[in-house]
């Protein structure tokens, strides 16, 4: 397998496809670079070079103790983009990873980042907090910390059915897909998805929204149970210098699987203009 060793002494699993100019892909809590199967296939048979990564913690990468914050997730990417020499690169974060790449950007990306996408992101703050009061109050992620810590394997079979979509009335729903995403969620680490959730929930994206300097596409369906629509993609687009945005009536949170064929095709658009 393929995998750098950071400064901390972390193994960080990452796939590499193909040639031409670098996509690089960052998935959501709790998956892996998996869930981007549909996206990797159909842009490395566009003639792209594909990149994804295990999270720290998530699917092959080691199991960490600590070290689950949004500064160091974003550390450990600025180390694989370096290790490849990475550039004229567009990144593309889902969810969790929408923020990991506006950081990135923001902190890393000078001189190596052509543009970025922001796919149902979790920026630009989705904790309720007194400047933030529309955001989802604090009981809702303290409910997925403990249906995380003590009883994960069920806990991760009911999530993929708002995740999904899979809860409104009739949804066309595919086990197949919610057996995927259990995988990939049981593959990785429980301290690594507890801990994370206060990166995905508390780390306020506004200033790095507002410092990026590339293009940058953001796409959100508006029927997102996971991170409603109005508090993430409608916000973050106004605090972007060269945003646009793209919002979907009825799609999901997992949109990028269950609706590939409309998100690839977004992609290639805004990567070719």
């Amino acid at each position: 397998m393929s995998k750098i060793i950071v400064k901390d002494g972390t193994e960080i699993y990452y796939k590499d496809w193909g040639t031409g100019q670098p996509l690089v892909f960052h998935h959501g809590w709790p998956l892996s670079s998996d869930d981007w199967d549909t996206q990797l296939m159909f842009f490395v048979s566009q003639g792209f070079r594909v990149i994804a990564h295990d999270r720290r913690g998530h699917g092959r990468s080691s199991q960490t103790s600590d070290g689950h914050n949004m500064d160091t997730y974003v550390a450990d990417v600025a180390e694989l983009v370096a290790f490849l020499d990475l550039k004229d690169a567009i990144h593309i974060g889902h969810s969790t990873g929408g923020g990991e790449v506006i950081r990135y950007v923001a902190k890393h990306g000078q001189g190596r980042v052509a543009k970025a996408v922001l796919i149902s992101a979790v920026t630009p703050l989705m904790v309720q907090t007194e400047t933030n009061p529309e955001g989802v109050p604090m009981s809702v992620f303290d409910e997925i910390r403990e249906g995380t810590a003590t009883h994960r394997p069920q806990y991760f079979q009911d999530f993929t059915l708002p995740f999904y979509g899979y809860n409104r009335e009739g949804a066309n729903v595919s086990q197949g897909i919610r057996d995927n995403w259990w995988r990939q969620g049981m593959m990785g680490s429980i301290k690594a998805h507890h801990d994370g959730i206060k990166a995905f929930s508390e780390t306020d994206f506004t200033e790095d929204l507002k410092s990026v300097d590339v293009p940058v596409l953001v796409l959100h369906g508006e029927d997102d149970q996971i991170v409603p629509f109005p508090i993430s993609g409608a916000k973050a687009v106004k605090l972007l210098k060269h945003g646009k945005l793209i919002s979907y009536p009825g799609f999901p949170h997992g949109m990028p699987t269950t609706e590939a064929a409309t998100i690839n095709a977004d992609l290639l658009a805004f990567i070719n203009s």
